[in-house]
């Protein structure tokens, strides 16, 4: 055996030109397949790692996958909104822990601006159960205080004590800015990687004050008491009684709202998603085929211009077994090399791209070992490397002495 390892590595080093691009395709080819797949599994946690506590997100009667993406993640806009006595009515069932209002509907310079109470930075959990933090400040006390997350106050260069405008809308252009009540930063959050980290979050009090031109000269502190709102996040003293106080809120007769689980609305998003996520890895998975095609057919390309060479050995007392082990030996080391040179180009794609990626759509793409289902594409990649190198072993394998010696005419 040692002796077949150690003419497998002189005769690739003889051909290392054609091994090392080789080589190449098959790594390249792993890490795309690799970058798929934790591209796929880093955006399905950070999706259910948004939001974590929560039992039910309450909203206007819309669909659930929808109601999901504008509360939570601040993509798209509600139809509706809700009164402000649904979300009271709601908060004083005796199954209710706690309940958040969310009002949307301005922004900042591009950035969302959530309405809320100090409850949020109390109840709102992400990942594995972790709470909001803040680098320096606190939650807002004053009427036009402002709390921001980590990225608006890296991007827009805020601190403490610093004025913000917020404007009508959430485009990043808006045409009513509400410059005459501006905002001061009160807080500024540790990063989450959650769209928290990209919201201004402001009291409701001050959304209400700015949308009625209120001032301490002219209104009463009761006409802040907020209209309507967005939606709201409810943690509840018993899951057992999510399901009883999803059909309350469905059924309330007041008004058309809508309860969904995020476990369940998020299922429903991926179920929309496999299509796409299946295509990709499809996609992946040929190109590491046309790879590892390739190797094969630079393997039987070899063996013609490597006849001599195989006859001498079998000359010198080679069995066609041990031409056999030779190749497959050779396309061993080739396949397992291509892996590991995949897996590193991997990891060297996080470290580079991953502060990137998190910067511009907060996805985080974490330098950790390979998960399970990554371990199980490398194999397959590697026995699939494994089958294809046969055909030209079995090839050497058949392959007579006097075929070797003899030139065709």
């Amino acid at each position: 055996m040692r002796a077949i390892l150690h003419l497998a590595w002189h005769s690739l080093a003889h051909r290392r030109g054609t091994v090392l691009l080789t080589l190449l395709s098959i790594a390249f080819s792993t890490l795309l397949l690799l970058g798929v797949e934790r591209l796929r599994t880093e955006v399905r946690e950070g999706f259910a790692g948004t939001i974590a506590g929560t039992d039910l997100i309450i909203g206007a009667r819309t669909g659930q996958i929808q109601l999901l993406l504008y509360s939570v993640f601040h993509l798209g806009d509600a139809t509706n909104n809700i009164r402000w006595e649904s979300f009271e009515a709601v908060a004083k069932q005796r199954q209710v822990a706690w309940a958040v209002p969310i009002s949307l509907g301005d922004s900042h310079r591009g950035y969302r601006v959530v309405g809320t109470t100090p409850a949020y930075f109390e109840h709102y959990h992400f990942g594995h159960d972790q709470t909001l933090g803040f680098v320096s400040g606190g939650p807002f006390q004053q009427l036009y205080d402002a709390v921001i997350g980590a990225e608006v106050a890296e991007k827009l260069g805020y601190r403490l004590g610093d004025r913000l405008i917020v404007a009508h809308g959430t485009g990043n252009v808006s045409l009513k800015q509400h410059d005459d009540k501006p905002f001061q930063v009160a807080g500024i959050l540790a990063p989450t990687g959650t769209p928290v980290d990209r919201s201004v979050l402001v009291s409701l009090e001050a959304i209400e004050a700015i949308h009625i031109g209120w001032t301490p000269e002219l209104r009463r502190p009761d006409d802040l008491k907020p209209r309507a709102i967005t939606a709201m996040l409810v943690g509840l003293k018993s899951r057992a009684a999510a399901f009883q106080m999803q059909r309350f809120v469905n059924d309330y007769s007041d008004e058309p709202l809508l309860a969904v689980l995020p476990g369940v609305a998020l299922a429903e998003l991926w179920k929309f998603t496999a299509v796409a996520e299946g295509a990709l890895r499809l996609i992946a998975g040929f190109v590491v085929l046309v790879g590892l095609i390739g190797m094969m057919t630079a393997i039987l390309t070899g063996l013609e211009a490597r006849r001599r060479e195989m006859a001498v050995l079998r000359a010198v007392g080679a069995q066609p077994l041990h031409l056999f082990a030779l190749l497959l030996t050779e396309a061993i080391a080739v396949t397992g090399a291509g892996l590991a040179a995949g897996l590193a180009l991997l990891y060297a794609a996080v470290a580079v791209a991953g502060p990137q990626l998190t910067a511009r759509f907060g996805l985080h793409l974490s330098l950790r070992p390979p998960t399970q289902s990554e371990w199980l594409l490398l194999a397959l990649v590697f026995g699939a490397g494994l089958l294809l190198a046969v055909v030209p072993a079995i090839r050497a394998y058949r392959q007579a002495l006097a075929d070797g010696l003899i030139p065709k005419l």
